[in-house]
């Protein structure tokens, strides 16, 4: 049983153990107290557990497999721990006593191989001869229970002075000789109880080193503070020399204790000064918020500003306690002084709006009183616009007090009044509405207002509404029939217009077409029994059909010519323009003939007898030649592929003309002449075929330029004259 560990159980009866050491606990057995069995089997990966029914079985933790037989491993470590141990043909103190307990006579058999052995002069150990006495435990003294045994037994090594460093082997070699050695009989229990008399006496030892350490500490700071010229910075290679000759400083040997004691003293005379400097900057702090208040800051003075006037003040530059003060603690002492005039500030301001905005508050309910007072009176009804009331209230005091203020106006007071009137006059109409029904009557448009007021009369219900009551009414009802109607004919009006549009687009469709020349008479009977004419039943609104239709087909003749004219006048322009321009490129390149050299370096025939001066060969020197047009037989290409195009469609035109002249239809000439524009070419492909024109004959006036351009540096052949000549004239 080991003396630093003890058993214990809990209220449930479950088995715990507890260090009376460490007052430490935990619910596994410690070492100290196992059994060699238990020991040995702890650090093998099979344990023993047993089932409901109480049946053994044993667990492996690593793999997790369990059996309910014994495994080897755990049979072989039984068997090696219990073992018989061989004894020795010596002595053993209790001669006489039985040995089977293995564990006891082992424990014997350790102790006495040293304490049985004596050493001779040269070092050899011999045995020792035992006194009689211990040859039999029976004549040892006997104790009446475990405890007074146990308290023998350590009287026993507190006589004996074993001291905490002592080990159980030569504690066991000192008093092996002594009766009250075989108090315990149990050796477990004598070592336990060792050990237990080593943990108290190591306590003790503790216990006066501790208050040994503490009246030394305290005399140590008496006479350290005997010594005034040592303070909070003092260092100990400074104060050893001054207190190296006190009888207190030399009852203490260890100069590491020494040195100890003396920080801590120094540790608490620092202390004791960032206090007393604490103490004294929270006094100047004080001291400085009362002066704050007295240089009346504004809460808007910015750091700046009051640092300068602080400063400059004459009671903070002579008193000494505020040198204390760093310039943090000034700022901050400033900053708690402004968050204290700002909130000041604050609440004065809030105070003055909170009783402006009750002071507008009254204005606004006295003006509401008011309204309410001119409502009772009548002047305020169904229908009253705010210059009916104006008038009325424009010299009195409630209107004028709200005059300027923010908020509602009177105008946003009047209409709240208004909607009022409005919610109450909604309520009457649906009880007259009710009423109406049950007298069946209906108002129309022919209704008047002494018709309703008869009606609403005889009801019990709403006979005491007066004239301007029932007028409103009547009004309110009378806008509901009239917006009915309004829409009803604007629904009419809807749909005779889909129909007339649908009438115009079968005449839009006919075959022949319509032509602008043609009157109602001559339409009317090829159109007169298609679905669309007789939908459409008033006549009027099947002539305004159709004249809306010959209007348009007017507008849309009249821009077809109107636009070929313009385009007759732009075409003559831009053929007058081209001659003009083809006459000057003809001039300029007969003029420059003479002037130009060939890229080959050879002249011309008429020009190679020309006498050639300096002047001349400087200026043909300076002059470039033209450069050659990479994509000028695409753009020819291009223009000869459109032309050919052009050409087609015009024979497939006249191919087309020439034989519905050979089959004899004739027709109108205005008629025949659309008709066959329409066939033939749209409005769209004409005008892209003029864009193709233009832009073609701008490819063919630049590509002739550049053409004559390179001509003129070589002579032309015949053939090339004649194909120039022949394009020209193309052009």
């Amino acid at each position: 049983m080991s003396a630093l560990w003890q058993e214990a159980k809990n209220p449930e009866g479950r088995v715990y153990y507890y260090n009376v050491q460490t007052k430490a606990t935990q619910w596994t057995k410690p070492v100290e107290m196992m059994t060699p069995a238990e020991r040995a089997l702890q650090d093998l990966p099979w344990k023993q557990h047993k089932s409901e029914e109480g049946r053994p079985y044993w667990y492996h933790e690593e793999t997790k497999q369990t059996t309910w037989e014994m495994p080897e491993a755990y049979k072989a470590a039984l068997e090696k721990t219990q073992a018989p141990i061989g004894l020795q043909q010596t002595f053993v103190a209790g001669g006489t006593q039985n040995f089977n307990n293995h564990y006891e006579n082992n424990d014997r058999q350790v102790a006495l191989q040293g304490a049985h052995m004596d050493t001779s002069i040269d070092g050899a150990a011999k045995p020792m001869s035992l006194p009689s006495a211990l040859a039999n435990d029976k004549d040892g003294p006997q104790y009446s229970s475990h405890d007074e045994a146990e308290a023998a037994f350590i009287k026993l090594l507190r006589r004996t002075g074993v001291a905490p460093d002592w080990s159980w082997e030569q504690t066991m070699r000192t008093i092996i000789k002594e009766p009250q050695y075989r108090a315990l009989k149990d050796p477990k229990d004598r070592k336990a109880a060792f050990e237990k008399y080593i943990v108290e006496l190591k306590q003790q030892e503790q216990e006066k080193a501790k208050d040994r350490i503490t009246k030394l500490r305290q005399d140590f700071a008496v006479m350290l503070k005997s010594h005034p010229e040592i303070k909070y910075y003092t260092r100990w290679k400074t104060a050893r020399p001054m207190i190296e000759g006190e009888t207190i400083f030399r009852s203490s040997s260890d100069e590491s204790e020494r040195r100890q004691l003396f920080d801590e003293y120094i540790v608490e005379l620092r202390k004791a000064q960032q206090e007393r400097e604490q103490q004294a900057r929270k006094e100047a702090s004080e001291e400085l918020v009362g002066l704050l208040k007295s240089l009346e800051l504004e809460p808007y003075t910015r750091w700046s500003e009051a640092q300068a006037i602080i400063h400059a003040n004459e009671r903070f530059q002579s008193e000494e306690k505020f040198q204390a003060l760093s310039k943090l603690d000034v700022l901050n002492a400033f900053e708690n002084h402004i968050k204290m005039l700002e909130r000041t500030f604050n609440d004065k301001r809030q105070k003055v709006k909170n009783t402006k905005m009750r002071k507008e508050r009254k204005c606004r309910e006295a003006f509401t009183a008011l309204l309410s007072q001119l409502r009772t009176k009548g002047d305020i009804r169904v229908g009253t616009k705010w210059k009916h009331i104006h008038p009325l209230i424009k010299d009195d005091e409630r209107y004028l007090n709200m005059l300027g203020q923010p908020g509602s106006t009177p105008l946003d007071l009047f209409w709240d009044i208004m909607e009022e009137v409005e919610r109450d006059i909604r309520l009457k109409r649906n009880l007259v509405l009710d009423i109406l029904d049950e007298k069946r009557f209906e108002i129309r448009e022919q209704t008047t207002l002494e018709d309703l007021e008869s009606v609403l009369k005889s009801d019990h219900r709403t006979a005491q509404y007066d004239r301007e009551t029932i007028a409103a009414l009547f009004e309110k009802l009378r806008e509901k029939i009239v917006k009915r109607i309004e829409d009803d004919r604007h629904q009419q009006e809807r749909h005779a217009r889909r129909k007339m549009d649908a009438l115009r687009s079968v005449m839009k469709h006919l075959e022949p077409p319509i032509d602008v020349t043609d009157t109602w008479e001559q339409v009317r009977p090829r159109i007169q029994k298609m679905d669309e004419f007789i939908a459409l039943d008033p006549e009027e609104l099947r002539r305004t059909a159709f004249d809306k239709f010959i209007r348009r087909l007017k507008d849309k003749h009249d821009d077809r010519e109107k636009e070929r004219e313009r385009k007759e006048k732009d075409r003559g322009d831009r053929d007058r323009g081209d001659r003009v321009r083809e006459k000057d490129r003809d001039g300029r390149a007969y003029r420059g003939d003479a002037a130009v050299e060939p890229r080959n370096g050879h002249r011309s025939s008429a020009s190679y007898h020309k006498p050639t001066d300096s002047r001349h060969h400087r200026d043909s020197h300076h002059s470039r030649s033209p450069e050659p047009d990479a994509y000028e037989a695409e753009r020819r290409r291009a223009a000869g592929e459109r032309e050919r195009v052009y050409q087609h469609r015009g024979s497939v035109a006249r191919s087309t003309s020439h034989h519905r002249s050979e089959r004899g239809e004739t027709r109108r000439p205005d008629s025949r002449h659309r008709h066959d524009r329409d066939r033939a070419e749209s409005v769209y492909d004409r005008e892209r075929r003029e864009r193709e024109e233009e832009r073609e004959r701008l490819y063919r006036t630049r590509g002739d330029d550049e053409y004559r351009t390179r001509r003129r540096a070589r002579p032309l052949s015949p053939t090339e004259e004649s194909d120039d000549g022949r394009r020209d004239s193309k052009v």
